[in-house]
């Protein structure tokens, strides 16, 4: 097997007919572990991924396997040379063969060790039984566990997927995400998964990083990304989030509907809060209740204040429509930045 090895990309650039796609972007992929690439269409994750794989070059920055140079602006190792497995959207099987002569396309031995080692490597997501099948009478999930398989079967030292899950049923992504992940770990390869999908990136990821419009925008441990966005549209990457214009004043940041202490210097700003930590309670002044939708986990209250909403989620709610209440911040995850214009 590979050695598992860290990758590391470095102040990358890729442009196209003088469209910026990445722009110094770094990133490092640690050996052992699943970082999640998020961010929106467009924004720049499937060139980086591409860029890994060898087919995009560098028109700028470096790409490292441990210490040895994959590419920059002078030279380029060959895709094939590279030793990083690659799982397409679209699985890309090989139609004219079996499932078994899929993994073991590209494996080195005799062609009975060769089968004996796809049957193997089948096994482990469960699909050993489907061996002597055309790719066309699996499903989606099983197409998908046995395009990971075969990456995975040549002992990479990396492996790159590419919006692994976006052609499942919203019923079966979590079946397979599960799956496909625990086969990923128990490989302990050093992976990249792509997507745009927030909550596949924070419930797969053990590290994480935003990128949007091609710049990177932050990188950490899902729950730090989370719970503690570099900016507002990091925030928005990850989910739902609520966001208030600010007078920051005295070591304390105030809105329409309360006020919360941050440590930036007085002028003005903005407050972010995701709506689960927004907390609320009857009062007879505060903010006016003006609509309340069920959302079977959780109620969706919208307040109004001096002329500017806020929607909260809360797991159930006494307060009606009309009535006023008081609202809460939570301190430990609410965000205040400056206003760069401010």
């Amino acid at each position: 097997m590979s050695e598992h090895t860290t990758i590391r990309l470095s102040n990358a650039r890729r442009s196209y007919n003088g469209r910026v796609a990445v722009s110094d972007a770094s990133l490092t992929l640690k050996a052992g572990r699943i970082t999640a690439l998020l961010g929106p269409s467009g924004s720049g994750k499937s060139t980086i991924l591409r860029m890994i794989a060898g087919l995009e070059p560098l028109d700028g920055g470096s790409l490292h396997a441990g210490e040895t140079l994959l590419a920059d602006t002078r030279s380029s190792v060959p895709p094939e040379h590279r030793d990083i497995g690659l799982v397409f959207q679209d699985y890309a099987l090989f139609p004219h063969l079996s499932v078994a002569d899929n993994v073991a396309f590209g494996l080195k031995g005799s062609k009975k060790d060769r089968r004996a080692q796809a049957i193997e490597w089948l096994a482990h997501v469960k699909l050993a039984d489907r061996a002597d099948s055309w790719p066309h009478m699996l499903s989606g999930g099983e197409q998908q566990r046995v395009a990971l398989v075969r990456a995975l079967a040549r002992k990479p030292r990396a492996i790159l997927l590419d919006e692994p899950f976006s052609g499942l049923d919203r019923h079966l992504k979590s079946e397979v995400r599960r799956s496909l992940i625990d086969t990923l770990r128990a490989s302990g390869t050093t992976v990249l998964i792509v997507t745009h999908d927030a909550e596949e990136a924070l419930m797969m990821a053990d590290d994480l990083v935003l990128m949007d419009k091609g710049v990177i925008l932050q990188a950490g441990s899902p729950q730090d990304c989370y719970k503690h966005p570099s900016s507002i549209s990091a925030a928005r990457l990850l989910g739902e989030a609520e966001v208030l214009k600010a007078r920051i004043q005295n070591g304390s940041a105030t809105t329409a509907f309360g006020s919360i202490p941050c440590n930036l210097a007085d002028g003005t700003g903005w407050l972010m809060a995701r709506p689960e930590t927004i907390h609320t309670s009857p009062a007879r002044e505060g903010a006016k209740v003006t609509a309340i939708a069920f959302g079977g986990t959780f109620c969706e209250l919208t307040l109004e204040k001096d002329g500017q909403s806020l929607r909260l989620r809360t797991p159930a709610t006494t307060l009606k429509v009309g009535d006023t209440a008081s609202i809460r911040f939570d301190e430990a995850t609410t965000c205040v930045y400056a206003d760069v214009n401010g």
